[in-house]
C-alpha cells in the first residue's frame, strides 16, 4: 500500500461500499418513481414507491451516524474490526432495502445487524477516545 494514502485503505474501502449502498437506493427510487407513474416532486401515490423512498431516506440518515463512527472506531481503536463491523453493516443495509421493499414486516432482521453494527462502531469509537482523553489528563 501506498503511505502517502495512510493506513486505513480497507475503511475507505468500506465507506465506498456504503456510499454505492446508498447510490443503489437512490437509484432504486428514480426506477419505482419512473414504473410507477410517481412524477416528481412528489414523494406520495404508490406504496411501492413509498417503500424505495422510505428505504432511501433511512438509509441517508443511518449513514450520518455509521460513516462517522467507522472512521473514527479504525482511527482510535482497530482498523480491521472498523472494516469488519462495516461489511455487517453494508450487507445489513442490503438485506434491509430488499425486504422493506417488498414487504415492510420483514425489515426488522436486516434493521437489526446494521444496527447492531452502528451501535458497536459508535460506542467502541465512543470509549477509545474517552480513554485517549482520560490518558492526557492523567
Amino acid at each position: 500500500m501506498d503511505s502517502s494514502h495512510g493506513s486505513h485503505a480497507y475503511v475507505a474501502l468500506v465507506t465506498l461500499l456504503a456510499l454505492l449502498v446508498y447510490l443503489w437506493t437512490f437509484m432504486r427510487v428514480g426506477s419505482a418513481r419512473s414504473r410507477l407513474g410517481v412524477e416528481a416532486p412528489a414523494v406520495t401515490g404508490h406504496p411501492e414507491f413509498e417503500r424505495h423512498f422510505r428505504v432511501q431516506a433511512n438509509t441517508l440518515e443511518g449513514l450520518i451516524v455509521f460513516l462517522p463512527a467507522l472512521w473514527l472506531f479504525a482511527i482510535y481503536l482497530n482498523e480491521p474490526i472498523a472494516a469488519g463491523l462495516g461489511l455487517v453493516w453494508v450487507v445489513g443495509r442490503v438485506i434491509y432495502t430488499l425486504s422493506y421493499v417488498k414487504d415492510p414486516k420483514t425489515r426488522s432482521a436486516g434493521f437489526g445487524i446494521q444496527a447492531l453494527a452502528t451501535v458497536a462502531l459508535l460506542f467502541g469509537a465512543l470509549g477509545a477516545v474517552v480513554w485517549a482523553l482520560l490518558k492526557v489528563v492523567i
